[in-house]
């Protein structure tokens, strides 16, 4: 931890955070540290024990961040989206402090949990900070994944561009901070817009000259509905990442027509592993490397397998995923061409048609094509003659009927799918399709 903090008293005079019209510099994240350092002894906070707290990205949350793992405490943030599990959560995690960042301060909770979990007790061992993240499952209780914390942050000391970078995925997720450890570990500005809509990205990035925006494919099919890029400038921008989900070819072309400065790049990581290292083959291309040091990666049977050195030392609260030889299956069916690979989709979501494999995010892209449509996700349902029958949810940007646009619908993919392919089952919806991380619902 002590090269972060030395790294941070280097970039004194540079902009570290912009939240809501404040510039705060690197200098201004340094004293917040030291700051909560002596809140953590006066509320008598000690090493090792599990400590939570609720809040967005902000100077107190990344300052509090950063204190914590200066502490060697197990470290659990939360967002409003697990608010109605979170008591749960609590639970689960042992949680002994909570802190609450509020508008002008913060509340401290003190908890009667006590470690008992054979991981935290590993970690408290080993002397060193954790991470615990929960999985983002739809449905049941996620599972707590319990990371040593120094392995995940000893990947950002090898030096990268410093670039002012737009805070999206949320500080519970481990794409979201990768992003905040990623930035001030090499002097670049993270910068959070009023809200994750498409209109205050786009405000954010023209009045802040963002440079990389890290999204998923889901929000950038929104904007590019929205047409909101049209009213602000986009010209700061260098790179616009893209993960947590597979992006539809037809939406990669587009956005390439568009923005055609930006470089598109593919991302790839999971809670279990943290986030890899990947080159895309081309801004415009959905096959991409991944690996690099500290990774190995093999294809069994279609299926992704990956060895980290960053992975996670368990779950809490779910049986061990790692094989003897201490392999993930990811559950992503892949394509591979010579080094590349192109992720088609997790295997829980593959349909079987009679025999016949139906990738979601295949048919999700040709029915985006559609005039008209909105949003789609797709997904199988119980068939007795088949096994499985592709179904479709849709959201349209004008009124139409179920066998008007099921009519359409079936002209289109005609010439563009096989016939097994095509949705038999089909409901119009008004409803958003997508989560608050803004990512493809399938359920």
């Amino acid at each position: 931890m002590d090269w972060l903090i030395e790294q941070i008293t280097s970039f004194f005079e540079r902009d570290a955070i912009i939240h809501e019209n404040h510039i705060y510099s690197y200098q201004d994240l340094y004293n917040g540290f030291k700051q909560w350092q002596k809140i953590l002894i006066k509320d008598n906070v000690k090493a090792g024990e599990v400590v939570g707290f609720e809040s967005d990205y902000s100077l107190a949350a990344s300052s509090l961040f950063l204190a914590l793992i200066a502490n060697n405490n197990i470290v659990v943030p939360f967002s409003s989206i697990l608010a109605k599990q979170q008591d749960d959560l609590i639970e689960i995690a042992q949680v002994k402090h909570l802190y609450r960042l509020i508008e002008n301060g913060f509340e401290h909770f003190l908890l009667p949990h006590q470690i008992n979990q054979e991981l935290l007790l590993r970690l408290n061992k080993l002397n060193k900070p954790g991470l615990l993240l929960f999985t983002s499952g739809s449905t049941g209780v996620p599972k707590a994944v319990i990371h040593d914390f120094s392995k995940i942050i000893a990947k950002y000391r090898e030096p990268r561009q410093a670039l002012r970078t737009l805070t999206f995925l949320l500080l519970d997720h481990i794409g979201g901070i990768n992003t905040l450890f990623h930035t001030i570990s090499n002097g670049g500005t993270v910068i959070i817009a009023p809200s994750r809509k498409p209109e205050d990205v786009c405000w954010a990035i023209q009045e802040y000259q963002v440079e990389l925006l890290p999204v998923s494919p889901t929000f950038l099919n929104l904007l590019l509905l929205s047409e909101q890029y049209l009213n602000y400038d986009f010209s700061s921008v260098k790179i616009i990442s893209y993960g947590t989900e597979v992006m539809p070819t037809s939406l990669l072309q587009k956005l390439n027509q568009i923005f055609p400065q930006v470089e598109f790049r593919q991302t790839y990581g999971l809670s279990e592993l943290g986030i890899m290292r990947t080159k895309s083959k081309a801004s415009d291309s959905l096959w991409l490397k991944i690996g690099g040091k500290g990774y190995e990666t093999k294809i069994v049977d279609g299926i992704l397998y990956i060895k980290a050195d960053s992975a996670m030392l368990g779950y809490l609260n779910a049986p061990c995923p790692f094989d003897e030889e201490g392999w993930f299956n990811t559950q992503d069916q892949v394509e591979v061409n010579g080094e590349y690979l192109r992720i088609l989709g997790r295997k829980s979501d593959l349909i079987n048609v009679g025999g016949q494999k139906v990738y979601p995010a295949e048919v999700e892209d040709i029915i985006l094509q559609m005039p008209g449509v909105n949003d789609v996700t797709i997904k199988g349902e119980t068939n007795s003659i088949t096994g499985q029958i592709v179904s479709a949810k849709v959201n349209l940007l004008e009124p139409e009927t179920t066998l008007a646009f099921k009519k359409r619908m079936r002209e289109f993919c005609q010439d563009k799918l096989e016939a097994y392919k095509i949705p038999i089952k089909i409901e119009i919806i008004t409803e958003e399709l997508f989560n608050s991380r803004y990512k493809r619902i399938r359920e």
